[in-house]
């Protein structure tokens, strides 16, 4: 996923895309352009009573005019206030919707997308799109378009007043814009390259926390723990000098606008004296355009600030649009849904994990509905890999799979998935409690369904000796269970689901010798009138498969039952006599 802090405030496609997402929230967004407007025009109305206030009554001497004006300045004021009040809660309203609407939206799509996608992309860089990429667009909604809108119109507004009063003094207050125009631009172009580089050391930090956080238990048993802190530190400094590249433009634009906005009003006041000594300029004239000036010159500096906003989100969005279309890796769905008995078959298979690198090559075979089928082949010989195909979780280059003698891609995903059931070697628990662990989200899975199922695999009694019992809270990962209690629990979730087809992938290799003797009734019932596919290096659930396929580097050497195998005195002989022949001793 490429980094693009270079991208374009002209791109009219990522803003329209923008204002894409505002379409639910419209009438809202308009109420707001509303608001803003009735604030740029509320602008030079405070300076214009002031200098009528200084010209007229208190000139004149004149306390019912002047008692007037103030009880209309007051009134200003106040409705002054309402309208900020109410345009910064719409706008921050607005822009807490979309971000929640597009957060949903991503992380949906992400959760669509095929395994291929997150082998590629580091979770880190996800995380940081789910999370910090969509919450910078909380600003651009909130002070962003709308608001830019708002400072052109009051620019536009006071500087069409500030020539209605006097044209020269104008002329003179607005001689300073080129030096202030210069350095916002200076400004926009340095802000907006470090704007990149601080989002892409906040995606390489994240990236590197999660990675070590999960890792954790390999860094401290090869106590590299220092090692990998250098390299910590090193992606932190490059993230603490991104922030102080910014911080520095920052600290140098203010001041210097500041000074800039000073010397105007500094040649207001002299050039505004000059005229008083002449009776050609009033003194509430000048007060008013020493207001103007300081009215003109914050939208100007407020605008480059915006412009910074609106470019790290463009930025921003450019990332999330990446995820939003990238249909390469979406999964794809068809929509039969029929309940499956349990027929599969591959048909000339292909697949590769990338291109150019092939797995599997030309597999063919086909199991029954309720038969069982076992892999068997050295590490990296493509076992897991044909499972991952049965589950659709990467498309194949070439052939055919086909469950119940239709092609696996014509069925509705969530259907097929719903009818098998797999446990893995690597078992992964959410936080929350077992129970929940357990049902994955259906809800209508009750209570005592479940402890059926465990009662089947024998973890009831030791589920009930948890604080809770079935509402025991596991950390992440299920990181306060041991490895067997995880893999027992995995056993009871695919029980639960009622699967017409079963996948075994290593399932008891994490399981010492008396888990296993516990789980292996269970096996036999899961497994009784389902299709099985199973992966294992332990020889128990082997040995009883119907039929036995012996995989080497992505080919089918052998296949048939344990006994014929055996006879024929080659591949399976071999990995028997290396693999087995302690656990039959």
């Amino acid at each position: 996923m490429a980094e693009n802090s270079d991208q374009k405030i002209v791109d009219f496609q990522i803003l329209k895309r923008l204002f894409s997402f505002i379409g639910p929230y419209k009438i809202r967004f308009i109420f707001l352009i509303f608001l803003i407007l009735i604030g740029a025009a509320l602008s030079p109305a405070l300076p214009l009573l002031i200098q009528y206030t200084i010209d007229g009554p208190i000139s004149e001497g004149n306390f019912q005019k002047l008692n007037t004006a103030l009880m209309l300045m007051v009134g200003l004021l106040v409705l002054n206030s309402l309208v900020s009040f109410s345009n910064t809660y719409q706008a921050g309203w607005i822009s807490q919707r979309i971000i929640h609407d597009i957060r949903n939206e991503v992380f949906k799509k992400i959760i669509n997308l095929r395994l291929k996608f997150f082998d590629n992309t580091p979770i880190g860089k996800l995380v940081t799109r789910t999370i910090s990429d969509v919450e910078t667009l909380s600003d651009v909604f909130s002070s962003g378009f709308a608001a830019i809108a708002g400072d052109i119109l009051q620019l536009v507004l006071i500087i069409s007043v500030m020539f209605y009063l006097n044209w020269q003094l104008t002329l003179i207050s607005i001689s300073t814009i080129p030096l202030l125009l210069i350095s916002t631009y200076v400004f926009k172009e340095k802000v907006k390259k470090s704007f990149g580089w601080v989002r892409n050391a906040v995606a390489n930090l994240n990236s590197f926390v999660q990675e070590h956080i999960s890792g954790m238990s390999l860094i401290q048993i090869f106590n590299v723990q220092d090692q990998e802190f250098k390299k910590f530190e090193e992606l932190n400094k490059a993230h603490r000098n991104a922030n102080i590249k910014s911080i520095l433009y920052y600290s140098v634009y203010f001041p210097v606008a500041d000074v800039i906005s000073a010397l105007g009003v500094g040649l207001i006041v002299w050039y505004g004296s000059k005229g008083m000594i002449q009776h050609t300029v009033s003194f509430g004239t000048i007060t008013a355009f020493i207001m103007f000036t300081n009215q003109f010159f914050r939208p100007i500096r407020m605008i480059a600030d915006r412009i910074n906003t609106l470019q790290m989100g463009v930025v921003s969005v450019s990332r999330i649009i990446e995820i939003l279309d990238d249909d390469e890796f979406i999964e794809t769905s068809g929509n039969y849904k029929n309940k499956v008995k349990g027929d599969i078959s591959f048909e000339n298979v292909d697949f590769s994990y990338n291109e150019g690198q092939p797995i599997l090559k030309n597999i063919n075979f086909k199991v029954s509905e309720g038969e069982s089928l076992a892999f068997v082949g050295a590490t990296g010989a493509g076992k897991t890999s044909i499972i991952n195909l049965i589950t659709k979780f990467y498309p194949i280059q070439s052939g055919e799979i086909k469950v119940d003698g239709v092609n696996i891609d014509l069925y509705d995903q969530k259907s097929l998935r719903n009818q098998i059931g797999m446990v893995l070697q690597d078992v992964f628990l959410f936080s929350g409690s077992i129970a929940d662990n357990l049902r994955m989200g259906d809800e209508t899975i009750r209570i005592d369904k479940i402890i059926d199922a465990s009662k089947m695999v024998g973890i009831h009694d030791f589920i009930m000796q948890l604080p809770g019992g079935y509402d025991y809270k596991v950390m992440e990962r299920g990181a306060t269970l041991s490895v067997g209690q995880r893999q027992l629990l995995s056993f009871v979730r695919a029980i639960i689901q009622d699967p017409k087809i079963i996948i075994l992938d290593e399932a008891t290799s994490s399981v010492d010798s008396e888990s296993e003797a516990m789980i292996q009734v269970a096996i036999d019932k899961l497994m009784k009138g389902r299709t099985s596919i199973i992966i294992a290096h332990r020889l128990s659930t082997i040995k009883k498969a119907t039929k036995i396929i012996v995989l080497d580097k992505g080919r089918i050497m052998e296949e048939g039952s344990h006994d014929i195998l055996l006879e024929k005195n080659g591949f399976y002989s071999k990995l028997y006599q290396m693999q087995f022949e302690n656990a039959v001793q």
